[in-house]
């Protein structure tokens, strides 16, 4: 019988967290290995490979700050990298710092077992492969766990049938083919167009209408490029002490504190912008107040009734039933303008719901929308689901759904009480999903490798975080929250798009730059807030540590 390999740690993903963090502790001296379900780095960007698929956050920002060699050297070419191109880039990182020999790829996870006499995880997969390690650091990215609804009849349809999170890698034959799409969230915008320009006729089943951004993308101007690189050494430092990750001015007026002519005059401009600075550039108080709030949902929907020819169609678009912002706001190319193409129809499943999918398509009350091919952009189960697919068993054999009767409670969002050794990448309670993510990447990462290097250097084996410090941590998650509009709507913030989910506020939203204060302020004081334990303990204690 072969040996089960050990390690002192096993990263799961292969994502931009995964691939810093095996880099990270490879470079600390540990010995790591790096599991990864799919056939190759990627993470998201392995697996979300649909036509129109790109990144939301801007080239520039949108990658490792820790190579600044290599970053002179990659080139820039448009606003929002696509999909193609950010693989590629995750591609030549890794072969750049000679990752892959460190990863096992085709290895998808479905346990990972504590034992308190060893300390130490046991994690296993699908395929058979086993092995131990001292920590576990899951990068498996907060939105990669797909939504799949269960929709009566779907094993029946005689045609073909994909999802926006696992697109074949081979290119799928649209053209001419009538073509139902399930969702509007970010992935049903990216896709819409580049299917509408394929398909004979694109059916767009729309359950809740989305507040669109238009991106503005295009080429990228060489002479700004050579600026950003230029400055580049200045441009990271400002990044990491942002609230959103990226370094645009944020807003410095009420709307209460602007003429009506003056507010339509912000927001032409924020929309003239697009991206980024449309969610974040308007007023102080869009996200808070309910009245400023209505400003900028009122201007989007002006927008939809200039964009879209067909005033039924408009209508119907236009969101209504939670407040601007406080779901992901999409960020899309031509997704209004789409709709006046003659081969591309909306139906609403609020007013004509699905019934069944059928052989021939898809039923709603009113009729039967024959298809040749469905296309599931229905979203995933964030922040927690890619977690709890893992089968991670902590002390005493509990899982994190044990755990978690009321929804996730963790500390900084990185460890779990009754969960030693076991740290999250973007778990929840962090701000990953509601910041530009590489940028809260290298942070978690970072702080994480110091946080085990801290430990080893004193001859702690375990590392928990505290009941009560996770219990703080998390009520100061919702209490932020509470200071604004977000917990009004029904989103995946909320989790309310899982049928039994607790609903709570699953990230952090006070900001990129006031969690790492809090996280460098813990890291500062001997990390208050978790409990080491072997051979050194006492002299932690000793020295102060927060240990006990």
């Amino acid at each position: 019988m072969a040996e089960i390999p050990d390690f002192d740690a096993i990263v799961i993903g292969a994502g931009f967290a995964g691939i810093y963090m095996v880099y990270r502790l490879r470079e600390s001296g540990f010995a790591v290995r790096g599991l990864e379900a799919g056939g190759g780095v990627g993470g998201t960007w392995y697996w979300n490979r649909y036509p129109g698929a790109r990144c939301d956050s801007e080239s520039m920002y949108y990658s490792f700050s820790f190579l600044p060699d290599f970053e002179q050297e990659w080139t820039l070419e448009e606003r929002y990298p696509t999909q193609p191109v950010i693989l590629s880039y995750l591609q030549t990182v890794a072969e750049r710092l000679d990752l892959l020999k460190d990863f096992r790829f085709g290895t998808r996870v479905t346990s990972v077992a504590w034992d308190d006499p060893s300390a130490r995880w046991t994690v296993r997969s699908e395929d058979g492969y086993e092995a131990t390690a001292r920590f576990v650091i899951t990068a498996v990215g907060a939105l990669s766990a797909a939504n799949l609804p269960a929709i009566a009849g779907a094993d029946t349809f005689a045609g073909e049938q994909y999802s926006t999170a696992s697109w074949p890698h081979q290119p799928v034959p649209l053209v001419g083919k009538r073509v139902g799409l399930i969702g509007t969230g970010s992935s049903g915008v990216q896709v819409l167009p580049e299917l509408a320009k394929q398909a004979g006729a694109v059916t767009v089943f729309q359950r809740t209408a989305q507040f669109v951004t238009p991106a503005q993308a295009g080429p990228l101007d060489p002479q700004m490029v050579s600026m950003w690189k230029a400055n580049y050494q200045e441009i990271r430092r400002r990044t990491k002490f942002t609230a959103g990750g990226i370094p645009i001015p944020s807003p410095t007026r009420s709307a209460f504190e602007l003429s009506e002519h003056e507010r339509r005059a912000v927001c032409e401009e924020a929309w003239r912008r697009g991206g980024i600075w449309f969610l974040a550039g308007t007023f102080t108080d869009a996200v808070t107040d309910l009245e400023a709030n209505k400003v900028v949902a009122d201007f989007v929907r002006s927008k939809i009734d200039e964009i879209v020819d067909d005033p039924e169609t408009a209508d119907k678009l236009k969101p209504r039933t939670y407040p601007w912002g406080t779901k992901r706001v999409p960020i899309g190319s031509n997704f209004y303008e789409t709709f006046n193409r003659p081969n591309v129809r909306l139906v609403d499943l609020r007013a004509d719901p699905i019934e069944a999918i059928t052989v021939r398509g898809i039923k709603t009350a009113s009729s039967e929308h024959e298809l040749e091919v469905i296309v599931y952009a229905t979203g995933f189960d964030a922040l927690t689901g890619a977690l709890t697919r893992l089968g991670v068993r902590g002390t005493g054999g509990a899982t994190l759904p044990d755990a978690w009767p009321d929804g996730p409670r963790t500390y900084l969002g990185l460890s779990v009480p009754g969960f030693p050794n076991l740290f999250t990448i973007t778990g929840p309670g962090s701000p990953g999903v509601v910041t530009n993510v590489p940028v809260a990447i290298e942070q978690h990462v970072e702080w994480i490798d110091e946080l085990l290097c801290f430990a080893r250097a004193r001859g702690a084996t375990t590392i928990e975080a505290m009941d009560d410090a996770a219990t703080a941590w998390s009520r100061h998650v919702q209490e932020v929250a509470s200071q604004t509009l977000y917990p009004t709507a029904d989103s995946w913030y909320m989790g309310a798009n899982i049928p039994g989910k607790p609903r709570v506020f699953l990230p952090y939203i006070g900001g990129l730059d006031v969690y790492r204060r809090k996280c460098d302020g813990v890291a500062a004081g001997g990390y208050p807030g978790y409990c080491f334990d072997g051979a050194d303990a006492p002299a932690l204690q000793e020295a102060g540590h927060g240990a006990r």
